[in-house]
């Protein structure tokens, strides 16, 4: 199932099902609001409500996509966590970590698939990161490698966007600089684990003004999702609709100085989950 939040005529936020290039309005189904962060642990046994649900029909060109998970406990990534990606890490004077290196996005960063991106006041140096999210579908507390893909609920396209001058100089743990109003926009929707064969063989591409600026597939990643979940959950109980960005490829901005600008439209597509698309706008100062 691809599951979304949207709104259509109204300003009412509705739950749907995505078939083909239309919403299927859900607010029929007994018992389903308007989170799906708190539908997630109740999926599979709504799975038949849910697909037989006949509600009203919208154009998905007709209807405002919202992010899937706008509410989770937790929105962690990963960093370096692709060979490459390392490397041009370490040139720009991050040492490559010897294990998995894990930051938090406070989730007031969450945005709208198709949701402006700011640049701050406060930066030159906006960053993009096509990432492949991973949304929690059960609480995992020390769950090992061969049994993590049960708790997944299912999968997102993210864009782990970053402001690179408040990382390694203004925030060194990461958080800061990943936490910036509107710099997590995930969807278009979630797409559930049984939709996707192997998590770990998604073609990933984003493009900026339409030039490719990153192209890899989810395969290449240093640690795989199975092993990220079992390394968290030694730690911390990951929650129904916790979020993990689970790593980016190389092709970043950084290496190059190619920072986002105000008028860019930045697209982030994944094979199977589909794409979202911002345009990055200028602060307002004072708001």
């Amino acid at each position: 199932m691809k599951l979304a939040r949207f709104r259509s005529g109204d300003s009412r936020v509705r739950l749907g099902r995505i078939d083909g290039d239309e919403i299927v309005d859900l607010s029929g189904v007994e018992g389903i609001g308007s989170s799906l962060r708190a539908l997630i642990p109740e999926l599979a046994a709504r799975r038949d409500s849910i697909l037989s649900a006949s509600g009203p029909r919208h154009p998905l060109a007709e209807v405002t996509l919202l992010a899937p998970i706008d509410d989770p406990q937790k929105y962690l990534g990963i960093g370096m966590n692709y060979a490459a990606h390392a490397e041009e890490a370490r040139q720009a004077g991050i040492p490559i970590p010897t294990s998995q290196m894990w930051f938090n996005k406070q989730v007031s960063c969450i945005n709208d698939p198709f949701g402006d991106i700011v640049r701050p006041v406060v930066s030159e140096q906006l960053d993009y990161e096509i990432e492949l999210g991973v949304v929690i579908g059960r609480p995992a507390r020390n769950v090992s490698a061969d049994e993590a893909r049960e708790y997944i609920a299912g999968y997102l396209v993210a864009n782990d966007v970053s402001v690179r001058d408040w990382l390694a100089k203004l925030s060194p743990t990461f958080t800061l600089g990943k936490s910036f109003d509107t710099h997590g926009p995930i969807g278009p929707w979630l797409t559930t684990d049984d939709e996707i064969d192997d998590p770990l063989a998604l073609q990933m591409t984003l493009t900026v003004n339409g030039e490719v600026r990153q192209s890899a597939d989810t395969g290449g990643m240093i640690y795989d999702i199975y092993e990220q979940i079992a390394y968290l959950s030694r730690v911390m109980t990951l929650q129904p609709g916790d979020i993990l960005a689970t790593g980016t490829p190389s092709g970043i901005g950084a290496p190059t100085q190619n920072w986002l600008a105000p008028g860019d439209v930045v697209r982030a597509e994944i094979e199977g989950l589909g794409a979202i698309e911002n345009h990055v706008v200028e602060d307002r100062v004072g708001s």
